[in-house]
Order: C-alpha cells, then structure tokens, then sequence
C-alpha cells in the first residue's frame, strides 16, 4: 500500500490574525501506483482554496475529479473510500482516500488511415510507429499526442490543405474497451516556390549562396529555420523574418517571403575590463558589417592597457558560400612594454578561410612582420614573411560558461630569406581545452598549451613569436609572462619552446557560484631542459551575465618573489 500525505499547491489569501494557524484540507492518497496517483494529486490540487470544506459539495467534487484522472489513464470504473480523519473544523482536516482503480480499459482497435500524398511519405510511416497499439491500456494524452503529432507533421512537411475527416476516440467502459479512429487526409504536397526578398541592401545573389533548398524542392519549415539562421550569422541584418506565403498557394508551390531590416551602417562599441595580467583595460570599436552590396564588412579595435596598446582593423570579402568562405585583410599596429620587452610591430595579413560541417575550421595566410625591439639586453629589427596554416575547432554547450565544450587549434608558420624574410624559421603552437561535467553540480577543465620555434638565429626573433610562460591563463601563482630563459644579466629573454598545462574542478556552491581548485604546471625554455614550474590554489568563479569572472589564489611552488598570488579576470574559458 503506498500512502502518502499531499500539500496542495493552492495559495489561500486569508486575514492574518496573531495566533490562529491557517488553516486548509489536506489529502492522503491510497491504493494506487505512482502514475496514477500523481495524476490524481494533479486533478485535486487543482480544487481551490476556498471551496476546501467539509460538505457534500465538497466530496461530490473530489469524487468527479478522481474519476477524470484515472479515466484520462483508462481506468473507469474505480472503487473509492471517502473517510476524515484530523478533523478540527469543516475548513481543517485531513481526507483519506482509499482508491481501487478497477480494471483498466485497454485498446481494442486503432484505425489510423492516411490519404494523399502522406500516405507513402516515410515521416507519417515512421511517426505511425508510436501509435498506440491494440492491447495497451488507454492513456488519453497519447492519444491526443498523436492526434497533434500528424497535424504538426503535416504543417512543418507542406501538407497545407491537410484536415482530418474523421477523428473520435470511443470508449465502452463496461466492456472495458476502447476504440481510436484517426481518419487523415493530407491533400498533395507543396513544393518550395521563389524566393522574394524585401528591403535587402545586400546583391541578391549572396543571399542566395546561403539557401539549402531550390525551387521545386519539398517543403520542410526546417529549412526556413536554417536560412532564417544564416542570414541572421551575417550580422548584414537587425532582423530577419522568413516565411512561407500560404496565403498565396499557386499549382503545387508555396511562395517564400525574407523580410529584412539592414543593420545600421556603422557601429560603436566601448568595454572596460580588468585582470591581474595587464591591470585595467579598455576597448574601443568600430564596425561597418556591410560596406557595400557584396556584404564587405570591415572591423576595427582598439586595445589599450598599461603594459600594451594595439590597433587592428579587418577587412572580410565573403565568396560565393557566403557562410563557410572569405577572405580576409588584415592590418595592426602593437606597441607593447611589458617586464624586459619594449617593441613597436607593424602587421598585414591576407587570409583564406574555410568552414566545414564538422565544426573545423581552415585558415591559410600569408603576413607580413615588422618589429623594431628590445628584449632584455637585445636590441634588433626583423622584417619577416611568414606563409602560414591554422586548423581549429570550438564546440560548447551551456552559454558563456559551458557544461560541455571543447577548443583545439594548431598553427604551422614559417620564413625564409627566399622568401623576403631576415632569417629563416619555422614556428609551431597548439592548444587543446576540453570542459566535461559530472552533473548540474561538478564539473572538470583541462587545457594544454604547446609551442616551438625553430631557427638559427633566435636573437633577431621578435618578442611576439617568442614563448613566456605566468599569468592569469597560463600558469597561475607567477606573474604575467615571468617565466622564460634569461640572460645573463638576469633578463627575460623569451623561449624556444613552452608547454603549459591545467587541471581544475569546479563546484557549484548555490546559483552561479562555484568554488575551484587547480593545479597548473609548465615551463618556456630554450637550449637546456625545461625546468618545470608548479601551482595550486583555490577560487570563485560567478557565471555573470557577460560571462564567467575568476577569482583565484594560487601558490607558485617555485616562485621566489611571492609566497601567493591573487589573479582576476573576465573571459571565455574556451
């Protein structure tokens, strides 16, 4: 016997009065299964407040309301016992109900029949499959499940002069029996017509490159959703509406309606931000995400922090698959002093790019380096060429602080004299971070960081492709890009190759905080062997509207100049 005391879920508005409890009915439930039972707790949390009271009304209601929650599970011709128990007064009791649920009514016939052109489309075949069968006891709601199923397949597939002619289910509950009569005529189905676009400033063949469907294609309203998707992925527009035109059907086709509403030609954007590594910080932008009718877009950025200053602007020209090709131009300026390194670099870039279906990304580029600095004792100038490929990929789910996701990149870079380069090189840096969670409540970070540079000249390589190792997102507990070979003037002189690593566990503390523990691990080193560098420490990490923030305590092991070290930031974690 499964018994079991329920608190309705109605809120009563009563006059506080000092000392008198509020009082109310409260129901204990008897003799049924966990389905049946929480259905009709369901069917009598649903009486309200105010006709919760001891009479004959009263009983006579919870009576028809038990009967409709068990008839909706095919249970008509139940037993129940009505008894009070607890009573103090007519508004303030205890009712214990004992419920029989007699014999179930069970199918005895499903007569599901489609004509038209859905009756040989394998969507409605396959939807049919999870009809209820002859011999299953009754349950309304999938009934009325499946009823709704066939219209919206109907809908979402083109069938739009679809109606049923026949849709009734019976039931004879002295013969415990129930009879299902699905009669579906779904007319023929449409087919996608042309496409007519309104109050675009972008020429239409670019639109057109991000259709996944053509003229004369079925219908799917799934294909609506990802072209409504792409063209919003453009940032071209402010909104975008896509439709079919039902109403003006013609032959077998249904016209297509892409309402636009050009984003505005010039945009600004300032934040402010702050983190251990570089102290306050401050961006400015501005973007033109369309500059003509072909869709060019240009973007242009300002960075300035105390130890760096940096201007970048970007020109992307998309090809023909609008989505998934471009070009890119890229132009900078960095002037950076930051422990032992002043430099002043200049940078152009040209890039093709390439998306694909998996998630991966493609990037071939060719740039242009120049860098006027000096590093520790080390004053030069190099002028370099460097042809170079990138392949990455970032997937995450959970927004800007994921419960799965998961980064990987790799770049091979190189120059030559017979290429116009001052020395000749090649560079290689990776990264992987995966974010996995146990639960709502536990989840798990790891990342590693990798990179060399390969030449015989490593004192006219600039500080920019140089390896430091320290900071908020690399080895915590060391200050930023403290760790590196020196010289012999005890300078930091950068390194040749660098790995660094991090483990890290995070908890859920209540809402969006969480508490972290991590170990970090690595070294940036050149000629002899590395010299690996340990942390631990705690932190706080708040899933902000604009992102996760971190705070972190971390003890540097082989850290000479601070016993521990404080680190904040604002940032993506992939």
């Amino acid at each position: 016997m499964i018994k079991k005391r329920l608190i309705p879920w109605v809120v009563v508005t009563a006059t506080w009065v000092p000392g008198v409890a509020i009082a109310d009915v409260d129901f204990e439930i008897n003799g049924l299964d966990d389905a049946l039972e929480k259905n009709v707790s369901v069917y009598l949390d649903a009486i309200p407040g105010g006709e919760r009271r001891l009479t004959f009304r009263f009983q006579s209601r919870v009576t028809d309301e038990i009967n409709k929650a068990l008839q909706a599970l095919g249970y008509y011709d139940p037993t129940i016992t009505y008894t009070v128990e607890d009573k103090k007064s007519v508004d303030d009791a205890t009712v214990v109900l004992v419920i029989a649920p007699g014999e179930p009514v069970r199918i005895a016939e499903v007569d599901v029949e489609l004509t038209g052109d859905a009756k040989t489309d394998e969507a409605f075949t396959d939807l049919l499959k999870t009809a209820p069968k002859v011999g299953d006891v009754l349950n309304q709601g999938q009934y009325d499940a499946l009823k709704s199923s066939i219209q919206s397949l109907a809908v979402r597939r083109g069938y739009f002069d679809a109606e049923y002619t026949l849709s009734r289910l019976e039931v004879a509950p002295s013969r415990h029996q129930a009879f299902i009569r699905l009669h579906f005529s779904s007319g023929m189905r449409y087919h996608f017509g042309p496409v007519v676009y309104h109050n675009s400033q972008i020429n239409e063949e670019r639109l057109d490159s991000m259709l996944t469907f053509k003229e004369g294609d079925p219908y799917l309203v799934s294909e609506l959703g990802a072209f409504n998707q792409s063209l919003s992925n453009t940032g071209w527009f402010s909104s975008v509406l896509v439709e079919a035109g039902i109403d003006d059907l013609r032959d077998d086709r249904v016209p297509i309606s892409v309402n636009l509403a050009p984003s505005p030609r010039n945009q600004f954007e300032t934040g402010i931000g702050y983190s251990t590594d570089v102290g306050p910080r401050v961006k400015i932008g501005w973007k033109k995400p369309w500059f003509n009718s072909r869709g060019h877009s240009l973007n242009t950025d300002l960075y300035v922090s105390q130890p760096k200053q940096t201007l970048e602007s970007t020109y992307k020209i998309p090809l023909e698959d609008v989505q998934r090709e471009y070009y890119q131009v890229q132009v900078g300026l960095e002037n950076l002093d930051n422990n032992d390194t002043t430099s002043l670099e200049l940078t152009s870039s040209v890039s093709r790019h390439w998306k694909y279906d998996t998630g991966w990304q493609r990037a071939l580029y060719l740039r242009w380096l120049y860098s006027d600095y000096t590093q520790g004792s080390v004053s030069n100038i190099s002028n370099l060429i460097l042809p170079g490929i990138n392949f990455s990929r970032v997937r995450s789910r959970g927004g800007a602080m994921p419960y799965w996701g998961d980064k990987q990149s790799i770049t091979f870079e190189a120059g030559d004299p017979a290429l116009l380069s001052d020395i000749s090189l090649f560079r290689v840096v990776g990264q992987t971070a995966w974010i996995r969670s146990l639960n709502s409540n536990n989840r798990f970070l790891t990342r590693v960081n990798a990179g060399g540079i390969f030449t015989d000249e490593f004192d006219r390589v600039p500080p920019s492709l140089r390896f430091f190792a320290g900071g908020d997102n690399s080895i915590r507990g060391y200050s930023y890009e403290s760790i590196s070979p020196r010289d012999s003037e005890r300078q930091l002189e950068g390194g040749s190759y660098m790995t660094t690593g991090t483990l890290e566990y995070n908890y859920r503390v209540t809402g969006n905080w969480w508490g972290a523990l991590f170990v970090d691990g690595g070294d940036a080193w050149t000629s002899s062997d590395p010299e690996w560098k340990t942390s631990a420490g705690i932190g706080v990490r708040w899933e902000s509207p604009v992102g996760p923030i971190r705070f972190d305590i971390a003890h540097g092991f082989e850290n000479k100049d601070d016993d521990f070290m404080i680190h904040f930031s604002l940032g993506p974690e992939l």
